[in-house]
């Protein structure tokens, strides 16, 4: 597999993984097993960290389907390389770098990892239409 198609997969498996650290928190809280276990049919004040991190998410979530179409389009085409595969590196450890930053609740740095990101998604798009 080529290094663009690693970086799919590892930024699905980020995109995965994000949740785990909000179900956590929700589950160590009083009466969190509870609520997590049943219907969910009301809601509980939670640490602004853990609704952080639901956030970070759906963040994730939304640049995931653009991120996972240039590097399939890349791929498809024979236009992969070495641009496309630093484009899809720089998005992934950008996306790592934001998720952390967004549930700590760094705001200026958060929006930076994410320009960052958006910077190595236009790697991979200058390639394809060059």
């Amino acid at each position: 597999m080529t290094t663009d198609l690693w970086m799919l997969v590892y930024s699905a498996i980020l995109c995965i993984s994000i949740p785990l650290v909000s179900v956590t928190g929700l589950l160590l809280r009083p009466g969190g097993p509870a609520w997590g276990f049943g219907n969910r049919d009301t809601s509980f004040p939670v640490p602004a960290w853990i609704e952080r991190t639901r956030r970070a998410h759906l963040n994730m979530v939304e640049n995931l389907a653009p991120f996972a179409c240039l590097v399939l389009v890349a791929h498809v085409t024979g236009k992969a390389d070495a641009t496309t595969a630093f484009g899809a590196q720089v998005f992934f450890v950008a996306r790592v770098a934001h998720a952390a930053i967004y549930i700590v609740g760094i705001p200026v740095a958060r929006t930076l990892a994410f320009g960052l990101g958006i910077f190595g998604e236009m790697q991979i798009l200058w390639r394809i239409l060059s």
